[in-house]
Parts: structure tokens; sequence; C-alpha cells
């Protein structure tokens, strides 16, 4: 399993409920492309539309190597691929009030292209500072017990 894009603001800006893995439909300069690491998560989201889920806002740019390809999107909705059962939990969680599907990483699994992403709850400034002091005290205690 070999990492190919991370969305580091998702840990940071919300708090991780549960997470999916699931697969993406994408055509065949688009996997050339994601495997070489041409991809961005920034400012990406899953959505639920007529009841299948879909990347919104991920940016692939084309393949550097393919012929040029006319009225490509890289910012398309791509469909994931899920279970039935996974669907409908997905769909009554995000029901439930102030949550949101957001993705965490791409990365393969054997030769296929995976998306991970989580059931979410956005932060509040107060706890991002919170976490902040958290991790600043945890460097302390690292570096004062290294020292030793």
């Amino acid at each position: 399993m070999s990492v190919l894009a991370k969305n580091r603001r998702a840990r940071f800006d919300y708090k991780l409920l549960d997470k999916y893995e699931a697969g993406i439909v994408l055509s065949g300069q688009e996997v050339k492309s994601v495997k070489t690491g041409h991809i961005s998560l920034k400012g990406s989201f899953v959505t639920l539309k007529k009841n299948e889920p879909y990347l919104t806002n991920a940016n692939i740019p084309p393949y550097e190597h393919a012929g040029e390809i006319k009225n490509y999107d890289p910012t398309r909705s791509r469909k994931l691929l899920l279970k039935k059962s996974e669907i409908k939990s997905l769909i009554g969680k995000k029901q439930s009030r102030g949550l949101t599907l957001v993705p965490i990483q791409v990365y393969t699994k054997k030769r296929l292209i995976k998306l991970q992403f989580a059931v979410a709850q956005g932060k509040k400034q107060y706890d991002k500072r919170e976490d902040i002091k958290k991790r600043e005290s945890q460097r302390k205690i690292k570096r004062s017990l290294k020292n030793y």
C-alpha cells in the first residue's frame, strides 16, 4: 500500500468519527496521472447524489504523456464504489446534524486505487487551539526525555 495523496487539513479541521474505504471510478489517463502522484485532495469533499457517493472537487490534472483531451475537467465529480450497506449507513450518519464526509487519503491497494474518507464533525477554533497546545507539550516532554 503506497500513499499517493493526503489531506493534511482534515485532521486539523475535523474530528474524525468513522473511516471508510472506497474505490474510485477513473478514466485510463486519470489512473496514470494519479499513480504518478498528480492528485490534490485540497478542498475536496464527498457528496451523496441520488444515494450514490461522489468525490467532488478533487483535482486530477491530465496525464502529461497522453494526447490532448477535449473538454477534460480536472475537478469533475468522480463516483465512489461502496457496498449498499455502507451507503445506507452513510446516509443515516449524513442526516445527523453537523456531520460531513471528508476525504483523508488516496492510496494503491494491490493494483487498485482506493480513497479513505471519514464521517467527521467540524472543530471549533478553541478545539484547534487545544490540539496545538497538546502537541507542543508532547514535543517539550520528548525533548526533555531525550536529553536524559
